[in-house]
């Protein structure tokens, strides 16, 4: 029978998983919303005024 309180006590956490862990969450990642906001942005910048038609 397993005794599930004496096997928590004996975990350790590996080193490898806390490395990637940091490594993760120390990097500035975009994302797909970020993707999202950047493109709306440029295209609000690149539309034309309201009421003008190209031609």
């Amino acid at each position: 029978m397993i005794h599930f309180e004496e096997e928590l006590k004996k975990f350790h956490p590996s080193l490898e998983v806390e490395d990637v862990e940091d490594a993760i969450y120390n990097q500035d990642l975009t994302d797909l919303t970020d993707l999202v906001v950047k493109i709306v942005k440029e295209e609000q910048e690149t539309e034309e005024p309201a009421g003008q038609t190209r031609g």
